[in-house]
């Protein structure tokens, strides 16, 4: 993708106040009661940049709120109006008001194309500046901007990378259960810029983003037989991936890009293989009689784990990259499925089906520490943020004698709390979360 705003100013105008600790909040644990943020309106000159200020502010907004971490305070309780960025705040009349945190932003047309869009992020109580930045943008990149600010301002407030400035990819389905057209689709992580990747001509199923975010390799039924294909999101060129006889499935990449997960499918065994994309050589990594599916890289590229039948039933395993060693890590009730890696390394989610009905669970990568986040008669696929600390997943409820449910995508916090719809135009499944755009 190529960028269209080139960052002008980054300044860490943070400075510590020893007689009080530094304002954060602690995403490690549940969080019940949002911070109180104040973001007057962003200081502008002009109805045309006004325009842009309320509608960079409103997402800004809308991407911290969503993250179910902060709260911000009405504007019509605010004392205090910003007319210049040079004006420093009084902090009791934001004190008065339970603002631990004050954003105050502005606006400013360059040109007839270019935006300069700033912001300064205040500590009300030690009054401290925490951090300023200032950008230059196209006015048509407006949109990408403020998600790049809501990510500032929820790096400084958790000490966590931000992960709104991200995207999706999924499966979009329309049309009755019997003759379901699935195609892929593209959007922001708030459902914005939305387009399609495929025609529906053929049935495209899993798609996974590359982690430098070129390509998406996906399954799709285009031919006679279900294939793992890549394709090139800029050009939108499809490559066929290997020369495999059969049904190739569960595609997934390697951290550095160079390599691609799959499943094979042959005389009713099922094995996991890894394509070099650079010599086009696979490697078999797994053997037996079993349905091994599902693989997925650690974020170093060292371990995969895979769920398998091998032991009786669906079941989480752990192996080295060259396919040595390999180890069941699940041993809870019912069957589990799908796992993926944490982009922090510290978990693995995974769907979990049990007593009838479907769970979004995570453990530690030694099978550990068991929780599940979310349920219902049907909720699969989940995916990583960028930060490790939401995780993106399909619902559907039970469907009546005639017709099926929709298909919606969620997300829910790493706590388990938070869990919010994803809208989409049309049903949404197999959710694929891109890492943070450069």
């Amino acid at each position: 993708m190529k960028l269209k705003y080139i960052l002008l100013v980054l300044c860490g105008l943070f400075c510590a106040n020893p007689a009080r600790a530094e304002l954060q909040i602690d995403v490690t644990g549940a969080m019940r009661d949002p911070m109180p943020i104040a973001f007057p309106e962003m200081i502008h000159d002009g109805f045309f940049v006004g325009r842009y200020a309320s509608q960079i502010r409103d997402v800004v907004i809308a991407d911290l709120e969503r993250s179910g971490l902060f709260k911000i305070i009405d504007d019509r309780s605010y004392i205090q109006e910003f007319k210049s960025m040079d004006q420093e705040p009084t902090f009791v009349d934001w004190k008065a008001i339970n603002a631990q945190a004050l954003v105050q932003s502005a606006v400013q047309e360059i040109d007839a194309n270019n935006l300069r869009v700033e912001f300064r992020l205040w500590d009300v109580y030690a009054e401290n500046q925490m951090k300023g930045q200032s950008f230059t943008t196209t006015k048509d990149n407006w949109r990408r901007v403020a998600h790049v600010m809501a990510d500032a301002i929820y790096e400084r407030l958790t000490g966590e990378k931000g992960y709104f400035d991200t995207r999706i990819v999924y499966v979009s389905e329309t049309g009755p259960a019997t003759r379901r057209i699935k195609r892929l689709a593209i959007m922001d992580q708030d459902g914005e810029n939305h387009k399609f990747l495929t025609s529906g001509a053929s049935l495209a199923l899993t798609p996974r983003f590359s982690p430098n975010l070129q390509k998406i390799t996906y399954m799709s039924y285009s031919g006679d037989t279900p294939r793992v294909y890549i394709l090139d999101i800029e050009t939108g060129k499809q490559m066929l991936l290997g020369n495999f006889p059969g049904m190739t499935f569960a595609p997934r990449f390697s951290p550095d890009s160079s390599k691609v997960l799959l499943s094979y499918a042959s005389n009713g065994k099922t094995n996991i293989y890894e394509m070099d994309l650079k010599t086009r050589t696979s490697k078999r990594l797994t053997w037996g009689n079993a349905i091994d599916t599902s693989p997925s890289y650690s974020p170093d590229g060292s371990k995969i784990v895979f769920n398998s039948d091998r032991g009786g039933n669906q079941q989480l395993y752990v192996m080295n990259a060259d396919g040595s060693d390999v180890h069941r890590i699940s041993f809870g009730s019912g069957r589990y499925a799908t796992p993926v890696w944490s982009p922090r390394g510290d978990y693995i989610a995974f769907t979990k089906m049990a007593g009838g009905q479907f769970y979004i669970g995570v453990m530690y990568p030694d099978g550990s520490g068991e929780r599940l986040l979310a349920s219902g008669y049907l909720v699969e696929g989940p995916t990583w943020s960028p930060n490790g600390r939401v995780l993106m997943y399909f619902r559907q409820e039970k469907g009546g004698r005639r017709s099926s449910a929709p298909v919606k995508l969620y997300s829910i916090d790493l706590t388990g709390y938070n869990e919010r719809q994803i809208i989409t135009p049309a049903d949404g499944s197999d959710p694929a979360w891109s890492p943070l755009l450069p």
